[in-house]
């Protein structure tokens, strides 16, 4: 009798979770689709959906994400740029002799890991002109800060596919002074306009993480509970950080651009100052790459 009992409450359970699932389907179920065997399998159905996700889900795998960083164009290319000016940096620190072998490897390794960056950009500067096309712009003032700023990066691709074309043999090598004057040009006017924007950007964060905290503020008065809120916040600091180190990289890259339009004069022109402006540009790019994948 015990058993019967038994065996009937777990059936009107079954029913109970049954009715509640089609009830809130956006499918139409009809009556008759209801057999038996859904009705036995709906608490075992109902317990899987409420099953916790796995560690795999939380936390993806390191080398699928490794996968999916060096299968994008600018995840090969900071690497390369990492190597680049860690390089230069042993070179112009004179770490190593003149006369040893090695620092001759040194040389030529960097000069052909620069050339090999300047294949990675053919077609880049496509990129420069869809984000101008898709960009909405709130004021006559962020739109030449945009076209400045995307305009000059994108001219500085473009070019770099011609200066490519002149290391790589098939254009005559008297081009390559103007052509390469050019390319700092368009590179440090982009790098003008971009910073001018993300500082506009930043002063954005700014305000609305005051308007976000005063919020927080006033429901810690009230007792009221903030956790969406906070969570807000963290995002919103996290983007912060982010848009205070694409700004450093800006400027890193400006300072390279303005010693080639110098020819390597001047002040801030330094070798050992470039490749370590170059590095953490590299470092700051490749953080940035790791994160969006």
């Amino acid at each position: 009798m015990a058993r019967i009992t038994s065996q009937c409450k777990r059936l009107e359970n079954a029913v109970v979770l049954v009715l509640f699932r089609y009830s809130h389907s956006t499918t139409p179920v009809k009556l008759g689709e209801i057999s038996p065997a859904s009705i036995l399998s709906a608490p075992s159905t109902a317990m899987a959906s409420k099953s916790p996700p796995s560690s795999a889900e939380k936390h993806r795998d390191f080398f699928n994400h490794l996968e999916a960083y060096l299968a994008k164009r600018d995840g090969v290319d900071k690497l390369l740029k990492i190597s680049r000016y860690a390089t230069k940096i042993i070179l112009s620190s004179s770490a190593l002799p003149e006369s040893f072998p090695l620092t001759q490897r040194l040389k030529s390794f960097e000069s052909n890991v620069g050339i090999s960056r300047k294949a990675f950009r053919l077609g880049k500067f496509v990129q420069d002109l869809n984000a101008l096309r898709n960009s909405h712009f709130e004021s006559s003032q962020e739109l030449v800060l945009a076209i400045v700023a995307y305009g000059g990066e994108g001219i500085y691709y473009f070019i770099e596919q011609f200066i490519w074309l002149v290391k790589a043999g098939l254009i005559d090598k008297r081009y390559s002074n103007r052509l390469q004057k050019i390319s700092a040009w368009a590179e440090f006017i982009g790098y003008i306009g971009s910073i001018s924007l993300k500082f506009r950007d930043f002063n954005q964060i700014v305000e609305d993480e005051a308007c976000l905290k005063a919020s927080i503020d006033i429901g810690v008065s009230k007792g009221d509970g903030n956790r969406v809120e906070e969570e807000k916040m963290k995002k919103l600091q996290a983007k912060k950080l982010m848009k205070k180190l694409s700004i450093v990289q800006d400027f890193a890259d400006g300072f390279m651009a303005l010693a080639d339009i110098r020819d390597g004069n001047g002040r801030l022109s330094g070798p050992l100052f470039l490749s370590c402006a170059g590095l953490l540009s590299a470092l700051i790019s490749t953080h940035k790459n790791w994160i969006s994948c």
